[in-house]
């Protein structure tokens, strides 16, 4: 079992910057690649940002490509989502996710394990 917990959420106007966390417990954090998903009210949850075991090798979607950076610190076994130049469409709930396979996903069933979820709102 992984434990996953995400913080750092909040209201940001459009254009600003977050930084989320999310902290694991639990399993060995450096056999999982992690993931951060996304989710509207009303929408399917998305894919958002990728970081392998390693931290060497990141997948971003192109929605958030350039503005988005996903980090890990595998002896603090914390995973990290820098977002600038926020947009409304952005608002959402974020979610971390732990994936015990080597092979890059964005499909959420993939993944192992998840966090409870932080709210993400910007206003224009």
């Amino acid at each position: 079992q992984v434990q996953l917990v995400e913080s750092g959420g909040g209201l940001v106007q459009a254009g600003g910057s977050l930084r989320l966390s999310c902290a694991a417990s639990g399993r060995t954090f450096s056999n999982y690649a992690m993931g951060w998903f996304r989710q509207a009210p009303g929408k399917e949850r998305e894919f958002v940002a990728r970081i392998s075991r390693s931290g060497g090798r990141t997948h971003y979607a192109d929605s958030v490509k350039g503005r988005f950076t996903i980090s890990r610190d595998n002896p603090k076994n914390m995973v990290y989502l820098q977002m600038h130049s926020l947009k409304p469409e952005d608002t959402a709930v974020y979610y971390c996710a732990a994936d015990l396979d080597v092979v890059v996903t964005t499909t959420p069933s993939r993944y192992d394990y998840w966090g409870q979820g932080t709210q993400v709102t910007v206003s224009s």
